[in-house]
């Protein structure tokens, strides 16, 4: 039996998560790792601290599809234009995507009990990559931030795989390793 002859298999849809950007006030602009991993992504997921519209705008022109919200740091422009909780189908899964989720103490018994009907919550705030399941099932997944690392040792984004939905293939990715 020749390849041809094998049933054809779904295509993953690729995930690109990332929160706390902050430009221009943390870093001039988004680099350049970042921007070419958007451009491969399928869907794109910014969890918030956009701080300027010109990184809003430059994510619109690049990412095929954008699943984003607004962040503490948001002036009323981005406020207006990205909603506080943003929700999609990406291939099935229930995906809600939110800045801030608390302390990260009790953290997945409140955003089980606060996004019930969904399978993956992304959120940022913290700078703190994170990637746990709460009871039930909710996956919550943290990106950490591509400009601004805080006290953490890298700047980092995630890449994840969708299908049938079903997540898979999650991946925090470092970019000055």
């Amino acid at each position: 039996m020749g390849r041809h002859d094998e049933p054809a298999r779904a295509r993953a849809t690729r995930l690109l998560l990332t929160t706390d950007t902050h430009v221009p006030s943390r870093a001039r602009a988004l680099p350049g790792a970042l921007l070419e991993a958007i451009e491969a992504a399928d869907v794109v997921v910014h969890a918030g601290d956009w701080v300027d519209e010109a990184t809003l705008d430059l994510l619109l022109s690049r990412a095929r599809r954008l699943v984003a919200v607004y962040g503490n740091n948001d002036g009323p422009e981005l406020r207006a234009r990205l909603p506080e909780v943003a929700r999609a189908d990406v291939d099935g899964l229930r995906l809600a995507v939110v800045h801030e989720t608390g302390p990260s103490a009790g953290r997945e018994r409140r955003c089980a009990a606060r996004f019930p009907d969904t399978d993956l919550l992304v959120f940022g705030h913290s700078h703190i990559p994170w990637d746990s399941t709460a009871p039930g099932g909710l996956r919550l997944l943290n990106p950490g931030s591509p400009t601004d690392r805080r006290r953490q040792p890298r700047h980092t984004y995630m890449t994840a795989e969708v299908a049938d939905g079903t997540l898979t293939a999650v991946r925090l990715i470092a970019l000055d390793a």
